[in-house]
């Protein structure tokens, strides 16, 4: 099962009681999203939230407002308050999003400062990108384009990879193949039609790399 300390392995930088309160939604949200059945779903979807949130310290948008958020529709209080661990945005996004997880986003972005929400977003986002299947493929690359529409910060992203895959040896299955039965199937998303899916924020902060 996943626990604070092993996320401590992943997220070093996170305090301990930053990690205490994030765990239990993030386990969660795998769990409702199907990202918990195996370690390459798990340590893929840890990896990108840890560089996406800043090891789950932003939870909203860090708002310049730069070039990129001044085209968010419209530029005004819903568009600050727009981020969560995968950094969605966009009205119509938070729109749909709110809809399959049944919360009403548009009317209170706020909500997705609420750790038990925002896992949910993102997980919901995951499901969505279909990011899974890229996660049993191994294609980390793919899991990033479909996150950041191309690959910034990908050192940082695969630092985090790779230290998430340690951490989680012995803890998820290996494959998904090797799921035992009854574990949770890939949650049921009303996704919205083709050509309607969600993208992720233009990244408003400078990525490092290691």
């Amino acid at each position: 099962m996943l626990t604070p300390a092993l996320l401590a392995r992943v997220l070093r930088q996170a305090s301990s009681r930053r990690l205490d309160a994030c765990t239990p939604p993030l386990r969660a949200a795998m769990a409702e999203f199907g990202i918990d059945t195996n370690r390459r779903r798990a340590a893929a979807f840890i990896a990108q939230l840890a560089h996406e949130s800043g090891e789950f310290r932003w939870m909203e948008e860090r708002w310049g407002p730069t070039a990129a958020q001044r085209r968010y529709e419209p530029p005004g209080d819903l568009a600050r308050r727009l981020g969560n661990p995968i950094q969605l945005t966009g009205r119509a996004n938070y729109r749909r999003c709110g809809q399959a997880l049944g919360l009403d986003l548009e009317a209170r972005p706020e909500q997705v400062a609420d750790p038990a929400v925002g896992f949910r977003v993102a997980g919901w986002f995951w499901s969505h990108r279909q990011l899974n299947a890229r996660a049993d493929a191994g294609d980390f690359v793919g899991i990033t384009r479909g996150i950041n529409g191309g690959t910034n910060g990908l050192a940082e992203r695969e630092r985090y990879h790779a230290l998430a895959l340690a951490a989680l040896a012995g803890v998820y299955p290996e494959h998904a193949d090797d799921a035992p039965a009854g574990a949770h199937p890939p949650a049921s998303v009303h996704a919205p039609a083709a050509g309607a899916a969600c993208t992720a924020r233009a990244r408003t902060r400078s990525t490092s790399a290691t």
